[in-house]
């Protein structure tokens, strides 16, 4: 077996949470005097939350950061698990694989917005905001969790969604599955393996020799 350490993003990979990601920041700001579209909050995706209000001006970024907290509690229901996702972690559990998370997460977002679907206790690893000085795109996340596992690179598969994790991984030596299910803007990323749905990752597991599949 190729892959013996599974990691994962969690936004737009692991759970559903694009919309009401973008309607709390949304909400935060108009708080804040600043009207955005939903689309022109996207950048927003994939990044940990102080770097988009940095780039969207913000001056108090901790308070501002705590407001949309406090905002995307009140969209939490729109958060829920992609189709599939939960069987496939446990199948890949089951298999006696290595999980792993990274995200850009806070550990204390990734608790609140993560923990009540119980996959929780699955991950062997989980590397959040809190954890690097240098967040994705940059790949120190990565080297982050192989520095902690001792995994060899050749060992790891990374699934994401956005061109922050593909830059993540990539430059870290690190083999990229993309998760069409939650990207955007797909033509600008070039990942090892294009994933259909979260069953497809099981493929890669079974065939672990082929490259630059499509599944």
């Amino acid at each position: 077996m190729k892959y013996t350490h599974i990691v994962f993003d969690v936004d737009g990979t692991l759970i559903d949470s694009e919309k009401a990601v973008l309607k709390s920041l949304q909400k935060t700001m108009e708080e804040e005097g600043i009207n955005k579209s939903l689309d022109g909050l996207k950048f927003a995706l994939g990044i940990p939350g102080k770097d988009a209000l940095s780039i969207l001006g913000m001056k108090d970024l901790q308070g501002v950061e705590e407001k949309w907290n406090e905002n995307l509690l009140k969209y939490c229901d729109e958060m829920i698990l992609f189709e599939g996702i939960k069987q496939v972690i446990q199948e890949l559990k089951c298999k006696n694989l290595n999980l792993g998370i990274i995200t850009s997460k806070t550990r204390k977002e990734y608790e609140t917005d993560f923990f009540k679907f119980g996959l929780n206790t699955y991950f062997d690893l989980v590397i959040c905001a809190d954890d690097t000085i240098k967040h994705k795109p940059d790949k120190e996340p990565m080297e982050k969790y192989i520095e902690i596992t001792k995994a060899r690179t050749e060992e790891i598969l990374y699934i994401g969604d956005s061109i922050y994790d593909m830059q993540c991984s990539k430059d870290a030596g690190v083999d990229f599955a993309l998760a069409l299910w939650g990207a955007n803007e797909t033509e600008k990323i070039k990942p090892t393996y294009k994933l259909k749905d979260p069953k497809s990752i099981l493929d890669i597991i079974m065939k672990p020799d082929v490259d630059n599949m499509d599944t």
